[in-house]
């Protein structure tokens, strides 16, 4: 089992014997309070509308727990969901279906492994985050961009009801949506004027990329986001790339990836381009249903826009 938050992770150690190390984001803390003979106390404090998440691994069979200390989280557990407050407990010995919880108030909650979980928080993990962010800065963003797809795309997921390993996969996708940018000559990707066609289709392979990189991690929540990366500029209509899917051969995640992503550039001021209005992009999205972008996620899109957040954060 591997435990995931996936949004901007810093971590900071601290000298050994202290009784905490702590991770902190833009909208979670996590501290390891005690661990002993491979089982962890593990605090996290969960901002309104954060959300974390377990995975089912193979060959661990580890008891995990989670104790609401205050706030209240929403859950999803394979099927089933549900709502937990101070006092309430879930767990298992293990972990056989996704787990994802969102904090619907500012909330605490302590996590207990009964081995080393802690430990994935750090060096491989938080390089990732950094890159995610560096990358969308190069292409003209707010170090918020990736945290804010990811708030506005869960979202629409759960408008949605996806199922838990859906939301799992799109809580992380819509964060690590453009890593493969790191594969792109910052010629191209940082290039001013238009691109010529030679330079597009490098541009394009950055889907492909992402889906290798993300994989080739082997952290199952890294993983999970890869088919994401791959196909977020997949288009309805079949004329996205790198593939030219179509309809429902196009992930639902992506899709909703794709209109998340396209609405926060329009919206955004960048270099070599002048922002749109919120009621010019929605009126463009709203245009383009059915064409570019998922029927069902354009009209679920509109009826949510008002609670996404907007580029300030």
């Amino acid at each position: 089992m591997q435990t995931s938050d996936c949004s901007e992770t810093w971590l900071h150690h601290v000298p050994a014997g202290d009784a905490v190390k702590r991770v902190s984001t833009r909208s979670t803390t996590v501290s390891l309070l005690a661990g002993r003979n491979g089982t962890e106390i593990i605090r996290h404090e969960l901002a309104k509308g954060a959300s974390w998440g377990m995975i089912p691994q193979d060959g661990w069979d580890e008891l995990e727990a989670v104790y609401v200390i205050s706030g209240r989280l929403n859950y999803s557990v394979g099927e089933r969901q549900g709502v937990l407050q101070a006092g309430d407990t879930l767990s298992a010995e293990p972990v056989l279906n996704h787990v994802i919880l969102q904090a619907s108030e500012d909330s605490s909650f302590l996590y207990i492994c009964s081995n080393y979980v802690f430990q994935h928080y750090s060096q491989e993990t938080q390089d990732f985050y950094r890159l995610a962010v560096e990358i969308a800065e190069k292409d003209g963003y707010t170090a918020s961009h990736c945290e804010r797809l990811r708030h506005n795309a869960l979202i629409i997921g759960e408008r949605m009801n996806l199922s838990s390993p859906e939301l799992f996969s799109l809580n992380c996708g819509a964060f690590f949506h453009d890593v493969g940018k790191i594969n792109i000559p910052d010629e191209i990707l940082l290039k001013p004027g238009r691109l010529t066609p030679d330079e597009f289709d490098i541009i394009k392979k950055h889907t492909i990329y992402g889906k290798e990189i993300l994989t080739s991690t082997k952290i199952p929540y890294l993983v999970a986001g890869a088919i994401i990366a791959e196909q977020h500029h997949e288009r309805y209509d079949g004329s996205g790339y790198p593939y030219g899917l179509k309809g429902d051969e196009i992930s639902i995640g992506a899709a909703i990836v794709a209109v998340v992503d396209s609405y926060d550039a329009m919206t955004t001021n960048r270099p070599y381009q002048q922002s749109k209005t919120t009621e010019e992009a929605i009126k463009e999205i709203a245009t383009l249903r059915g064409t570019l972008y998922h029927p069902e996620v354009v009209d679920v899109f509109l009826s949510v826009v008002g609670l996404f957040r907007n580029q300030s954060i």
